[in-house]
């Protein structure tokens, strides 16, 4: 009986669209009320956690602008409490640590454009700054004995040059800076020679140098050349330091030399420190991809490596509570591959390794208290599931469902307190047993979408030419009527290896406006998408292009056989991969009435150049431009060799400081399409970076949803 009374319910509920008369339909600026919980640490003991909430606040200083703004907040475990915001400051506050007493908080604030670590107490009262270090202090790490914390810091390459503390010896990379002319790194020597242009070229040198600092010239001899905003020859380290935890104290460095070290923790008994990084002694770092783990003592000396190989990354190294076992992943370093998660003895060797198994990219590895279970996320079919792995059997077991996404949790003695995304909810914050069978809300920051109308995603799935599943979800418009069609929405990821569904929250905004404005919408997970193992992610490996649009448009063409769809009237967007994608449809196939590209990837031969992901064109193409078989793939890939076909009424939008996917060959398909007389409209965004529509400045995350809205109102009426 209470089967069918939930199945009746579902019934009901997914016949209603999810939407209530009284409700009113999602709002464009609604972007502007979601609230995200993140960054949840608990106390050891398991009695508190701390998280942030990342909120958007008028901005004070630019009118009619808006920012986003984390605080730190705590609440007690037993389910009693309410939640208490410890921070207020205007700066913000990222990162929490707990104090191994559970007393302290550590966290990270912005002071002076430089993040630095401060100190508060759990019940809350005025922080004090601990760190004033030059360089920045970030992810700060207690001491297990509670009196010191590690942090990192981003080192120039001049600093660490120059620095008597951090380079005592005044030593130079043993890897080659690959100045041409310059063997063996000498022209990194510290001169004495006064700048002057018509001097010795001693002086000639020191001249061009005062160019350099004073930004004049940017000279580059990288390989990896841009960051996500700007093209730059400059080279930084991450390196670690621990500093007392009392006010004054003076940080000292415990990772030394040219090399960059991601993760950084110390063991359990605090005597030694657990190392991720890159450290190979004889390559240029732009060169190697790889990652390795070491062991090394308190204080950064006999540095050992535990974990490495050539071609192979290793990661997210985790020891666990006793110090016995040592958990990591690894894997090719290559971005369409998934890497494995293993454990082994940390006094052991990698004869002793043992893999879990589970084809999903994992993340957030956390040890249960008796080291029977390790704790994880992954992305698989449409959510984030938090799964835990047993080591005793090498099982491992899925605790939460696909419909949703964990974007965040914290594990201590017998709870669980985890953030989670759904449809219902953008971002709340739950507690639960570490079985994740008793699960109770213990934070409600998005209580005003109860006074929204929703749509419900339908979940779908059909085999393609390939043999594989292909999942989609369909969003019915927010108002939806039996008797009446609608215009349909082709939604399109990017990646290629992202993955969507109910889990993924970054889309929740968006999918919801068109579904409230009267359209249908459908997204699906083709071929090459993560979250569906290893051999799905690289199924569209030599083919970006005609077999993941195989698969989308037949997740459109299923919806409109459904029969409440106009057929008349889609429209299809995307960004980034998806940006290329929409490309080649509409370049292939003329049904859309209007498309939106963001941020996309229009000739590929042009990203291996401008786009600091340029790796994906080795990765999933075998080689480089300049190769024939490579090149006549790149050139059969790319959507500018069939824009001529491109008829379809099209918006184009880019940040105008995109470096991962850069803008040249946004502006070089825009141009042909004008030549060619289309009906195209480019939009550029200044300041904008790849991340605009997820973290980027609020009034053009708004903007560009409008504008897409509105340019498709000029040919389709809902």
């Amino acid at each position: 009986m209470k089967e069918k009374l939930l199945l009746l319910c579902g019934l009901l509920f997914a016949h209603s669209g999810f939407a209530q008369p009284s409700r009113e339909p999602i709002k464009v600026t609604d972007l502007l009320k979601i609230q995200q919980v993140g960054g949840i640490t608990l106390t050891p003991d398991g009695r508190k956690a701390a998280f942030t909430v990342l909120s958007t606040e008028p901005d004070a200083a630019k009118k009619s602008d808006y920012k986003n703004v984390s605080q730190v907040y705590v609440v007690n475990t037993d389910g009693t409490a309410t939640v208490r915001q410890l921070t207020y400051a205007k700066e913000g506050a990222a990162q929490p640590a707990w104090s191994p007493d559970g007393r302290q908080l550590a966290f990270t604030r912005t002071v002076d454009e430089k993040p630095q670590v401060f100190l508060l107490a759990s019940e809350g009262g005025e922080a004090v700054q601990l760190t004033h270090y030059t360089l920045g202090a970030s992810s700060p790490k207690w001491s297990p004995d509670g009196k010191q914390i590690l942090f990192s810091a981003s080192i120039p390459i001049n600093t660490l040059l120059r620095d008597s503390l951090l380079n005592p010896a005044k030593a130079l990379p043993r890897w080659s800076f690959e100045k041409p002319g310059f063997d063996k790194n000498e022209q990194l020597v510290t001169s004495s020679a006064k700048p002057n242009a018509d001097g010795s070229l001693a002086e000639i040198r020191a001249y061009l140098e005062n160019d350099v600092v004073d930004k004049k010239a940017k000279v580059l001899t990288k390989l990896n050349f841009q960051d996500e905003r700007d093209v730059s020859a400059d080279q930084s380290f991450t390196q670690f330091f621990v500093v007392d935890a009392v006010a004054g104290a003076k940080p000292v460095a415990v990772t030394h030399g040219f090399y960059d070290f991601k993760q950084v923790d110390f063991t359990p008994d605090g005597q030694h420190l657990i190392l991720t990084g890159q450290l190979d002694s004889l390559q240029n770092p732009d060169r190697s991809r790889e990652s390795q783990i070491f062991l090394a003592n308190r204080n950064g000396t006999q540095l050992r490596l535990l974990l490495g190989q050539k071609g192979v990354s290793y990661t997210s190294a985790t020891v666990s509570p006793s110090g016995k076992w040592l958990a990591f992943q690894f894997g090719p370093a290559s971005y369409a591959s998934v890497a494995t998660l293993a454990v082994m003895p940390l006094a052991g060797s990698s004869k002793d390794i043992v893999t879990l198994p589970l084809d999903r990219a994992k993340a957030g590895l956390a040890w249960s208290q008796d080291d029977k279970y390790l704790y994880f996320t992954a992305q698989s079919n449409g959510g984030v599931p938090l799964y835990r792995a047993k080591l005793s059997n090498r099982k491992v077991e899925k605790l939460s469902d696909y419909d949703s996404g964990i974007t965040s949790f914290g594990v201590a003695r017998d709870k669980v307190v985890f953030a989670r995304t759904e449809i219902a909810n953008p971002s709340g914050l739950y507690l639960a047993d570490a079985e994740l069978k008793k699960v109770k809300s213990i934070g409600h920051f998005n209580d005003w979408v109860q006074t929204r109308q929703l749509s419900r995603p339908e979940k779908h799935t059909f085999v393609n030419d390939k043999g594989l599943s292909v999942d989609y979800w369909v969003m019915k418009p927010t108002a939806y009527q039996a008797s009446k069609k609608y215009p349909l929405l082709l939604e399109i990821h990017g990646g290629p290896a992202a993955m969507w569904g109910p889990g993924e929250a970054s889309m929740w905004h968006e999918f919801q406006y068109f579904c409230s404005q009267g359209y249908g919408v459908v997204y699906a997970d083709p071929r090459g998408s993560g979250g569906y193992g290893l051999d799905f992610l690289r199924a569209n490996v030599n083919d970006w292009g005609t077999g993941p649009s195989s698969d989308v448009l037949t997740a459109l063409d299923k919806t409109v056989a459904e029969g409440w769809a106009d057929a008349e009237k889609l429209a299809i967007t995307g960004g980034s991969y998806g940006g290329y994608l929409v490309a080649w449809i509409i370049s292939h196939d003329h049904r859309f009435k209007a498309a939106c590209s963001q941020r996309g990837v229009y000739d590929l031969a042009t990203f291996f150049g401008e786009g600091n992901a340029w790796q994906l064109v080795p990765d999933y193409f075998g080689g480089y431009p300049w190769e024939p078989a490579v090149k006549a793939t790149l050139v059969r890939e790319s959507p500018i060799t069939t824009v001529q076909n491109i008829t379809t009424p099209y918006i184009m939008f880019h940040g105008e400081n995109d470096r991962r996917t850069g803008f040249v060959q946004g502006e070089m398909l825009y141009r042909s399409l004008k030549v060619l007389n289309r009906p195209v409209e480019y939009v550029r965004h200044p300041g904008g970076t790849h991340e605009l529509t997820r973290s980027g400045d609020n009034r053009q995350r708004i903007d560009q949803m409008l504008r897409t809205y509105e340019f498709f109102a000029r040919y389709i009426q809902p």
